[in-house]
C-alpha cells in the first residue's frame, strides 16, 4: 500500500504532539523531577477513577466524559489516558500496543493474514 506524500508532515505533527503529551503528564505535578512511584493515589483511585468515554480522531482524542482510563477492545485491559497510544478512528476502539492494534486489523480483514 502507498502512502499518501503527505505521511511524513502528518509523522511530524504526531511526534510533536506525543512530545507535548509527555511534557503535559509531567505537569501535573509539584516537582517534575519526582518519580512516579510518589504519588499520593493510585491512578485508577479517587474520583477520576472510571472509565472515560472518548472520541477518536486522526491524531488525537476528545474526552466526551471524564476518566482515568479506557480499556482495550481486544484485551480488555485498562489503558491510562497518558499512555494511550494506539486507536481505530474508523471503528473508534482504544488498543493496549500495536500487537492489539495488528490482531484486530486482522480480525476484521483477514485477508490480511496472506503473504504474497
Amino acid at each position: 500500500m502507498a502512502l499518501p506524500d503527505n505521511h511524513c508532515a502528518g509523522t511530524a505533527i504526531l511526534h510533536e504532539h506525543c512530545a507535548k503529551l509527555d511534557l503535559a503528564r509531567d505537569l501535573w505535578r509539584l516537582n517534575p523531577h519526582e518519580p512516579k512511584r510518589h504519588s499520593m493515589m493510585n491512578r485508577f483511585e479517587g474520583p477520576g477513577g472510571k472509565e472515560a468515554r472518548i472520541r477518536y480522531l486522526d491524531g488525537d482524542f476528545q474526552v466526551t466524559s471524564p476518566g482515568a482510563f479506557v480499556r482495550c477492545a481486544v484485551t480488555g485491559e485498562s489503558i491510562p489516558l497518558d499512555e494511550l497510544k494506539y486507536w481505530s478512528v474508523a471503528r473508534q476502539e482504544p488498543y493496549v500496543n500495536a500487537t492489539a492494534s495488528l490482531r484486530r486489523e486482522i480480525e476484521v480483514h483477514p485477508e490480511m493474514r496472506k503473504r504474497g
